[in-house]
Protein backbone atom coordinates (compact mmCIF):
# COMPACT_ATOMS: atom_id res chain seq x y z
CA UNK A 1 0.00 0.00 0.00
CA UNK A 2 1.51 3.42 -1.26
CA UNK A 3 2.09 6.21 2.12
CA UNK A 4 -0.93 8.40 2.08
CA UNK A 5 -0.76 12.03 2.13
CA UNK A 6 -3.17 12.17 5.51
CA UNK A 7 -1.55 9.28 7.12
CA UNK A 8 -1.24 10.15 10.44
CA UNK A 9 -3.68 13.03 11.33
CA UNK A 10 -3.09 14.63 15.18
CA UNK A 11 -5.88 16.50 16.28
CA UNK A 12 -5.30 18.71 18.78
CA UNK A 13 -7.41 19.25 22.21
CA UNK A 14 -6.16 21.87 24.99
CA UNK A 15 -7.79 19.57 27.54
CA UNK A 16 -5.59 16.93 26.99
CA UNK A 17 -2.35 18.70 26.83
CA UNK A 18 -1.23 19.25 30.02
CA UNK A 19 -1.56 23.10 29.68
CA UNK A 20 0.42 23.12 26.23
CA UNK A 21 -0.95 25.73 23.42
CA UNK A 22 -2.45 24.76 20.01
CA UNK A 23 1.06 25.91 19.04
CA UNK A 24 3.23 24.10 21.27
CA UNK A 25 1.41 20.75 20.59
CA UNK A 26 1.78 21.72 16.63
CA UNK A 27 5.83 21.77 16.82
CA UNK A 28 5.74 18.36 19.17
CA UNK A 29 3.48 16.87 16.21
CA UNK A 30 5.63 17.85 13.72
CA UNK A 31 8.72 16.95 15.78
CA UNK A 32 7.21 13.32 15.90
CA UNK A 33 6.58 13.48 11.71
CA UNK A 34 3.04 13.50 11.73
CA UNK A 35 1.36 13.78 8.13
CA UNK A 36 -1.70 16.63 9.24
CA UNK A 37 -2.38 18.23 12.32
CA UNK A 38 -5.89 19.51 12.59
CA UNK A 39 -6.95 22.85 14.73
CA UNK A 40 -10.02 22.17 16.83
CA UNK A 41 -11.15 24.15 19.86
CA UNK A 42 -15.06 24.96 20.05
CA UNK A 43 -14.21 26.98 23.34
CA UNK A 44 -12.09 29.93 21.91
CA UNK A 45 -13.33 33.10 20.88
CA UNK A 46 -12.90 33.99 17.20
CA UNK A 47 -9.68 35.91 17.94
CA UNK A 48 -8.62 33.32 19.69
CA UNK A 49 -8.77 30.58 17.13
CA UNK A 50 -7.30 33.04 14.88
CA UNK A 51 -4.29 33.64 16.66
CA UNK A 52 -3.83 29.94 17.60
CA UNK A 53 -4.43 29.00 13.79
CA UNK A 54 -1.77 31.65 12.56
CA UNK A 55 0.82 30.02 15.18
CA UNK A 56 0.03 26.56 14.21
CA UNK A 57 0.99 28.19 10.49
CA UNK A 58 3.80 29.54 11.17
CA UNK A 59 4.84 25.78 12.75
CA UNK A 60 4.19 23.58 10.02
CA UNK A 61 4.92 26.12 7.12
CA UNK A 62 7.85 24.40 4.81
CA UNK A 63 7.82 21.31 7.08
CA UNK A 64 5.52 18.90 5.15
CA UNK A 65 3.03 18.69 7.53
CA UNK A 66 -0.61 19.78 6.61
CA UNK A 67 -2.39 22.37 8.68
CA UNK A 68 -6.10 21.82 8.24
CA UNK A 69 -8.70 23.95 10.82
CA UNK A 70 -12.09 22.15 12.15
CA UNK A 71 -15.04 23.53 11.06
CA UNK A 72 -14.16 27.62 10.50
CA UNK A 73 -14.05 27.84 7.09
CA UNK A 74 -13.21 31.59 7.93
CA UNK A 75 -10.62 31.15 10.58
CA UNK A 76 -8.53 28.78 7.87
CA UNK A 77 -8.62 30.60 4.88
CA UNK A 78 -7.83 34.09 7.18
CA UNK A 79 -4.66 31.75 8.39
CA UNK A 80 -3.51 30.20 5.27
CA UNK A 81 -4.46 26.41 6.54
CA UNK A 82 -3.84 23.90 3.79
CA UNK A 83 -7.44 23.28 4.33
CA UNK A 84 -10.60 22.48 6.25
CA UNK A 85 -12.39 19.52 7.79
CA UNK A 86 -16.49 19.75 7.84
CA UNK A 87 -18.98 18.15 9.61
CA UNK A 88 -21.92 17.56 8.11
CA UNK A 89 -23.68 20.21 9.56
CA UNK A 90 -21.40 22.76 8.80
CA UNK A 91 -20.87 24.70 5.64
CA UNK A 92 -21.91 22.50 3.02
CA UNK A 93 -19.04 21.31 0.93
CA UNK A 94 -20.31 23.13 -2.44
CA UNK A 95 -20.32 26.48 -1.00
CA UNK A 96 -17.33 25.96 0.90
CA UNK A 97 -15.63 25.26 -2.36
CA UNK A 98 -16.59 28.27 -4.18
CA UNK A 99 -15.01 30.65 -1.15
CA UNK A 100 -11.85 28.17 -1.15
CA UNK A 101 -8.87 28.77 -3.39
CA UNK A 102 -6.83 26.65 -6.06
CA UNK A 103 -5.50 23.32 -4.15
CA UNK A 104 -7.54 23.94 -0.85
CA UNK A 105 -8.06 20.72 1.27
CA UNK A 106 -11.45 19.67 2.25
CA UNK A 107 -12.24 16.98 4.19
CA UNK A 108 -15.62 15.54 5.67
CA UNK A 109 -16.91 13.51 8.43
CA UNK A 110 -18.84 10.68 7.57
CA UNK A 111 -20.74 8.03 9.43
CA UNK A 112 -21.89 5.76 6.51
CA UNK A 113 -21.27 4.56 2.96
CA UNK A 114 -24.12 6.63 2.32
CA UNK A 115 -22.77 9.91 3.51
CA UNK A 116 -19.38 9.47 1.92
CA UNK A 117 -20.49 8.79 -1.39
CA UNK A 118 -22.35 11.96 -1.55
CA UNK A 119 -19.30 13.97 0.00
CA UNK A 120 -17.16 12.54 -2.44
CA UNK A 121 -19.55 13.56 -5.58
CA UNK A 122 -19.24 17.23 -4.02
CA UNK A 123 -15.99 17.11 -4.43
CA UNK A 124 -14.47 16.22 -1.10
CA UNK A 125 -10.82 15.50 -0.74
CA UNK A 126 -10.84 13.06 1.74
CA UNK A 127 -13.65 11.55 4.28
CA UNK A 128 -12.83 10.76 8.10
CA UNK A 129 -15.22 8.50 9.41
CA UNK A 130 -16.22 7.37 12.94
CA UNK A 131 -16.41 6.58 15.72
CA UNK A 132 -14.54 3.32 14.35
CA UNK A 133 -14.01 2.61 18.47
CA UNK A 134 -15.94 4.02 21.71
CA UNK A 135 -14.35 7.23 22.90
CA UNK A 136 -14.46 9.76 25.20
CA UNK A 137 -12.72 12.31 23.74
CA UNK A 138 -15.59 13.98 21.35
CA UNK A 139 -18.61 14.31 23.49
CA UNK A 140 -21.47 14.06 20.77
CA UNK A 141 -19.18 11.35 18.90
CA UNK A 142 -21.97 9.00 18.52
CA UNK A 143 -21.45 4.96 19.34
CA UNK A 144 -18.57 3.05 17.57
CA UNK A 145 -19.51 2.24 13.81
CA UNK A 146 -16.82 -0.31 13.99
CA UNK A 147 -14.39 -1.91 11.28
CA UNK A 148 -16.71 -3.25 9.42
CA UNK A 149 -17.98 -0.23 8.49
CA UNK A 150 -14.47 1.30 7.40
CA UNK A 151 -14.40 -1.77 4.87
CA UNK A 152 -18.15 -0.39 3.56
CA UNK A 153 -16.88 2.77 3.29
CA UNK A 154 -13.88 1.64 1.73
CA UNK A 155 -15.23 -0.27 -0.82
CA UNK A 156 -17.87 3.11 -1.80
CA UNK A 157 -15.23 5.37 -2.26
CA UNK A 158 -11.53 5.91 -3.98
CA UNK A 159 -10.84 9.52 -2.15
CA UNK A 160 -8.46 8.82 0.71
CA UNK A 161 -10.63 7.45 3.73
CA UNK A 162 -9.45 8.24 7.44
CA UNK A 163 -10.59 6.45 10.70
CA UNK A 164 -11.38 8.64 14.10
CA UNK A 165 -12.63 7.57 17.17
CA UNK A 166 -10.74 5.73 20.13
CA UNK A 167 -7.74 4.69 18.19
CA UNK A 168 -4.46 3.99 19.84
CA UNK A 169 -1.18 2.54 19.73
CA UNK A 170 -2.53 -0.90 20.09
CA UNK A 171 -5.55 -0.93 17.71
CA UNK A 172 -4.10 1.56 14.51
CA UNK A 173 -2.62 -1.17 12.78
CA UNK A 174 -6.24 -2.96 12.53
CA UNK A 175 -7.40 0.64 11.32
CA UNK A 176 -4.97 0.82 8.50
CA UNK A 177 -5.75 -3.79 7.78
CA UNK A 178 -9.29 -2.96 7.26
CA UNK A 179 -8.53 -0.17 4.61
CA UNK A 180 -8.15 3.02 6.02
CA UNK A 181 -5.35 5.37 4.47
CA UNK A 182 -4.94 7.26 7.83
CA UNK A 183 -5.73 7.45 11.10
CA UNK A 184 -7.45 10.36 13.00
CA UNK A 185 -5.83 10.38 16.61
CA UNK A 186 -6.14 13.01 19.60
CA UNK A 187 -5.15 11.48 22.63
CA UNK A 188 -3.21 8.43 21.69
CA UNK A 189 -1.09 11.44 20.46
CA UNK A 190 -1.49 15.11 22.27
CA UNK A 191 -2.81 13.31 25.38
CA UNK A 192 0.55 11.68 26.41
CA UNK A 193 3.57 13.30 28.32
CA UNK A 194 6.22 12.86 25.13
CA UNK A 195 3.66 13.84 21.99
CA UNK A 196 6.94 13.50 19.85
CA UNK A 197 7.39 10.02 20.47
CA UNK A 198 4.20 8.69 20.96
CA UNK A 199 3.75 9.99 17.05
CA UNK A 200 6.36 8.12 16.07
CA UNK A 201 5.32 5.25 17.73
CA UNK A 202 2.04 5.14 15.58
CA UNK A 203 3.94 6.11 12.74
CA UNK A 204 6.19 3.11 13.08
CA UNK A 205 2.73 0.94 14.03
CA UNK A 206 1.02 1.99 10.70
CA UNK A 207 4.28 1.75 8.26
CA UNK A 208 4.51 -2.14 9.64
CA UNK A 209 0.17 -2.42 9.15
CA UNK A 210 0.39 -0.91 5.37
CA UNK A 211 3.44 -3.22 4.59
CA UNK A 212 1.17 -6.18 5.33
CA UNK A 213 -1.14 -4.96 3.71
Amino acid sequence: MAPSRYGLYVITDRRLSRGLSHGEVARRVVQGGADVVQLRDKDLSDRELYCAAVEMRSVTRDTGTLFIVNDRMDVALASHADGVHLGQDDLPLEAARRLAPKGFIMGVSVSSAEEAMVAQADGADYVALGPIFSTATKSDAGPAVGLQRLREVRAAVEIPLIGIGGITLDNVQDVVAAGADGAAVVSAAVGQEDIASSVRRLKERMALAKRQC
